[in-house]
């Protein structure tokens, strides 16, 4: 099965402009998500899925660095631009992260891609119930199911998020889901705002600059210096369908 993680990225950002290039102990977030993507060992190929806007062009300059596929696309119509990314890199099922995530964890994505894979389903992530940090989100579905939300879905947060039309059609998608053992939603490890930088920035300086720390790893720091988390526990979340 070829598993394509599709990571979305583009440098318009409403609370955040240019965080997909922002440092982070070095490297850039979008650097950090590619670099923890690349020891997954389900995910079989990366794309980034950037837009055509001018100033995504920064984008493409970074993907070259990085020795990973860029795709343009539609800008406002992420449904497309993931569609069109999973077709053009033949991808029998797609992993979607959002290049926000720079904690994300190869672990629970190959975990994740694996209740996809057993349980024979549509659409499966580690989203429904929310019992991971935020910021750990992956969202497995196949390419069929993909195509059929492409051609069908009308709402405009159904083409902006990606993934509504599959999870609020239970009827007609099979869905499956991700659960950790406890529950640790009120952590918050996704970059939107200057807040959120500050504690990345800290969680990366705590690990010298690596990237190969477990999700594990970052919620035993947490735990022994609490006041890390008051560093953003004031952001108000969007929205739910971001997720």
């Amino acid at each position: 099965m070829n598993t394509v993680a599709v990571i979305q990225a583009r440098m318009g950002s409403s609370r955040l402009p240019g965080k997909v290039l922002m440092d982070l102990g070095g490297e850039t977030t979008l650097a950090r998500v590619v670099r923890r993507l690349k020891r997954s060992r389900q995910v079989t190929k990366i794309v980034v899925a950037t837009t055509t806007a001018c100033g995504d062009q920064s984008i493409i300059r970074e993907c070259e660095h990085l020795q990973v596929v860029c795709f343009r696309g539609e800008e406002q119509d992420v449904l497309d631009r993931y569609y069109q990314a999973a077709r053009a890199n033949a991808a029998d099922a797609a992993v979607r992260i959002t290049s926000d995530c720079p904690l994300i964890d190869p672990e629970l994505v190959d975990e994740t891609v694996e209740v996809f894979r057993d349980e024979h389903a549509d659409y499966a992530s580690n989203v429904f119930p929310r019992t991971y940090p935020r910021g750990l989100d992956t969202e497995v579905f196949s390419f069929d199911a993909l195509d059929r939300a492409w051609r069908e879905a009308r709402e405009a947060h159904q083409r902006e998020h990606v993934t509504p039309y599959l999870y609020e059609h239970p009827q007609i998608f099979k869905l499956a889901s991700l659960s950790g053992a406890a529950d640790y939603s009120r952590y918050r490890w996704t970059l939107d705002t200057r807040e959120d930088l500050e504690l990345l920035r800290a969680i990366y300086s705590r690990f010298h600059g690596r990237d190969d720390f477990s999700w594990q790893e970052v919620l035993r720091l947490m735990e022994r210096e609490p006041e890390l988390a008051e560093l953003n526990s004031q952001v108000l979340q969007k929205s739910v369908r971001e997720h």
